[in-house]
C-alpha cells in the first residue's frame, strides 16, 4: 500500500515549472502569444534519471489533447551524435530549434494563423528494453493576437430603395467598430463571429463620406466609402442635359465629313489653248488612197 501511495503522490506531483516523476520533468510556460503571420517558439526542455542516453530518441508534438491529440511534429535521432532528423512536420511549418540530446524539444511555428490557436503538447520517447516515455499533461495554450484589419466596406441598397454601408473587420482580440459621417443614420447591432466583427450604418440619407473605424488593444485601423444618390431636378433640365451633346457630336461629324469629301475632290484642269486639232482617224489604206489621188504640186494639166 505504501508502494502505491508513493506512485500516486508521483502521479500527481504538479509544480509550476514542470511535472516531476522518477527523475523526469517536462517544463513548458502555460500560455505563449504571437502575432498573425509571423512566427513564434514554444519552449519545453525535460530531464530524465539517466546519466548518459545514447540509444534512439524521439521527439514529439501533438495539439488539442494529450495522448491521443494529432501529432504535428516528429523527429527521430538513433545516437548520441546524431541530428534529430524530422519524420513529420505538418505543412512544413514547424521546425526544432532545440537539441533533444540536450534535453530541449522546443519547435518554432512559421506564418501563424487563425487556426494555430491550439494547446501544445511536447512528448519524448528513449528506446531501451523498456521504452521510456514522458510527455506534458497540461501543454502551451498558444494565443494568436492581431491589430485590426478591415476586411470589406460596402453600400448596398434594399428593396424599400434604401440605402445600407457595411463594415467587416477581423483582429484578435476582436475589435470595437464605429461609423462617423453625414448625421441622420441610424446603427444596427455588431454580429461578432470569433476575430471578426460586422457593423452596419442603416438608413443613409445624406450624401459624403462615410468613415469605419476598428480599434483594439494592438492598433488602429479606418476604411471609407463614398455615398452619392443620382437626382433628375426635372423632365427639361433631363433632356438638355441628354440632347444638347448629342447635337454638339452630330455637328462634329457632319464637319468632318465634308471636309474629307472636298479635299478628294481636286481643281478641274482647264482645256489648253495651244493644242493641236486630230486629224481624222483613218486605216491605213485610206491614208494611202488619199495621198495618191492628190495632183502633185507644179505639174501641168494635160
Amino acid at each position: 500500500m505504501r508502494g502505491l501511495g508513493l506512485v500516486l503522490l508521483c502521479l500527481l506531483r504538479f509544480s509550476r515549472k514542470g511535472v516531476q516523476c522518477n527523475g523526469w520533468s517536462v517544463h513548458v510556460p502555460s500560455d505563449v502569444t504571437g502575432e498573425l503571420g509571423k512566427m513564434v517558439v514554444l519552449p519545453c526542455t525535460f530531464t530524465h534519471p539517466y546519466k548518459t542516453f545514447d540509444r534512439a530518441l524521439t521527439a514529439i508534438w501533438r495539439i488539442k489533447e494529450p495522448y491521443n491529440g494529432t501529432v504535428i511534429f516528429k523527429c527521430v535521432s538513433q545516437g548520441s551524435s546524431e541530428l534529430c532528423r524530422t519524420a513529420i512536420s505538418h505543412r512544413n511549418k514547424y521546425k526544432l530549434l532545440g537539441n533533444p540530446r540536450h534535453k530541449d524539444l522546443s519547435i518554432r511555428v512559421d506564418n501563424l494563423t487563425w487556426s494555430d490557436s491550439e494547446r501544445y503538447f511536447c512528448r519524448v520517447e528513449l528506446a531501451g528494453d523498456i521504452q521510456d516515455k514522458y510527455e506534458s499533461r497540461n501543454g502551451i495554450k498558444l494565443h494568436v493576437i492581431a491589430a485590426p484589419r478591415i476586411i470589406n466596406i460596402t453600400v448596398s441598397s434594399s428593396r424599400d430603395h434604401t440605402f445600407q454601408a457595411r463594415c467587416t473587420a477581423e483582429g484578435e482580440p476582436a475589435p470595437a467598430l464605429s461609423w462617423s459621417g453625414p448625421p441622420d443614420s441610424s446603427l444596427s447591432s455588431s454580429s461578432i463571429s470569433g476575430h471578426r466583427v460586422t457593423r452596419e450604418l442603416r438608413s443613409l440619407s445624406h450624401d459624403g463620406k462615410y468613415t469605419c473605424t476598428a480599434v483594439n488593444s494592438h492598433g488602429r485601423a479606418e476604411g471609407a466609402v463614398y455615398f452619392y444618390r443620382f437626382r433628375a431636378s426635372d423632365s427639361s433640365s433631363f433632356m438638355v442635359l441628354i440632347f444638347v451633346p448629342l447635337a454638339v457630336k452630330v455637328v462634329v461629324l457632319l464637319v468632318i465629313l465634308s471636309f474629307t469629301f472636298f479635299s478628294r475632290e481636286g481643281p478641274s484642269s482647264a482645256p489648253s489653248s495651244l493644242a493641236r486639232p486630230q486629224l481624222p482617224e483613218c486605216t491605213y489604206e485610206n491614208c494611202d488612197r488619199r495621198h495618191q489621188s492628190l495632183p502633185t504640186a507644179g505639174a501641168a494639166p494635160r
